[in-house]
């Protein structure tokens, strides 16, 4: 592959992932209409790379692509969210489940102590967010199946563009916050039973906040 290929390649990509945050962070908003041409313009590239990345976005369900008419946000059904969660919550309790049969010393100490970053982001909600992921992502890794941590990325991307309504609800950080120390307890005590339900608790309640 030549220099300039890759070049191009590393543009798309940068510029899918400055879209994928727009998009996260509502700057373009569910259902939105994505004008090519003046994103292009503000960019100060061309439109191939652009439509590039867009191509990448609606792979991850996060850009509807529709005919003649263009790109626009996706928007988030009630149905959708709620199938998504329902992903999430198999996956995410069975990996909870698997670490704490596996776990060892170092795994419990990071858990905890990502729980603890947790607590103290409680009021500054952009870095609950990328906690409350770090520990999601642990809790994976720690379970080492790629092809879960590679399925649980791309459904994790649709349920960001519902995060903010979840959260803003009265009570539910410190709620997610309990349900993360459940979590966190059963792993620590080796209780696989507990830890997958534990897990899978947390999901129900972030459906219902989400809804």
């Amino acid at each position: 592959m030549s220099f300039l290929a890759l070049k191009q390649r590393a543009l798309y990509l940068d510029v899918a992932e400055l879209m994928r945050q727009r998009i996260y962070s509502r700057a373009l908003a569910p259902g939105e209409w994505i004008d090519e041409l003046r994103i292009a313009e503000e960019l100060g590239i061309s439109r191939t790379p652009l439509r590039e990345a867009l191509k990448v976005l609606a792979s991850e369900g996060l850009v509807t692509m529709k005919v003649r008419r263009g790109a626009y946000v996706t928007e988030v059904s009630t149905q959708d969210l709620r199938q998504v969660y329902e992903l999430l919550s198999l996956l995410e309790s069975d990996a909870a489940a698997v670490v704490a049969c596996s776990v060892d010393a170092v795994g419990k100490t990071q858990l905890k102590a990502l729980h603890q970053t947790l607590i103290k982001a409680a009021n500054n909600t952009d870095k609950f967010f990328e906690v409350n992921e770090q520990f999601h992502m642990r809790v994976l890794e720690l379970a080492n199946n790629r092809w879960r941590i590679q399925v649980v990325n791309d459904l994790r991307k649709v349920m960001k563009v519902n995060r903010q309504t979840s959260l803003l609800k009265s009570g539910r950080v410190q709620a997610s916050l309990q349900e993360h120390q459940a979590v966190v307890d059963a792993i620590c005590r080796n209780d696989a039973a507990a830890a997958g339900a534990a897990m899978r608790a947390h999901f129900d309640n972030g459906l219902a906040a989400a809804q």
